[in-house]
């Protein structure tokens, strides 16, 4: 029995110098700055150019019907003076639920504006999420965390950072190559 202890001892320690050298090779905890990956991302840039786009002629849409309202003022203003009050009254009358139209429009816009810049981002979000999984599977990662900058994560070695290898690799596959 005595001769099986050393080589079973001198094989344990062999096996644990090996294991403390490899779990020392790659890190365990590591990280990814997600607001560089969300500002890196060709993704991002794209979809918020097609929204900037599509929200400035909304906006476009709302600035003319406030002109032609602001037009129309104008010229009862000017016509006041020969109208009769029945007429004055119902001109007014008309301006005003004109403007209040105008009011709820805009209200509208920006509510689906808004609605459709969060559908977008978590779009974009969703996406940045699955690939970081997938490349989390693929390199061996037990946990990636995500940093945000609110002090989810106040300090983390830079070999810990795979952001630009995460982000490169991205926006490689978003591109097709």
């Amino acid at each position: 029995m005595n001769k099986l202890a050393l080589p079973i001892a001198i094989l344990a320690l062999i096996v644990s110098v090996g294991s403390f050298f490899y779990l020392q090779a790659s890190p365990e905890l590591v990280y990814v700055d997600v607001n560089k990956l969300l500002e890196g991302y060709k993704r991002t840039a794209i979809v918020k150019a097609e929204f900037d786009k599509k929200a400035k002629t909304m906006k476009s849409n709302v600035d003319s019907l406030v002109s032609n309202w602001q037009s129309e003022l104008k010229a009862y203003e000017k016509e006041r003076s020969s109208m009769s009050k029945k007429e004055i009254e119902l001109k007014q009358e008309l301006l005003a639920n004109k403007q209040q139209q105008i009011n709820n429009y805009q209200q509208a816009v920006q509510k689906q504006l808004i609605e459709e810049d969060k559908k977008i981002t978590q779009t974009v979000i969703n996406d940045i999420n699955d690939f970081v999984k997938e490349y989390g599977k693929e390199k061996g990662y037990k946990v990636i965390f995500g940093a945000t900058g609110n002090g989810t994560i106040m300090y983390g070695e830079e070999s810990s950072d795979l952001t630009d290898q995460v982000l490169e690799e991205l926006n490689a596959e978003f591109e097709g190559k």
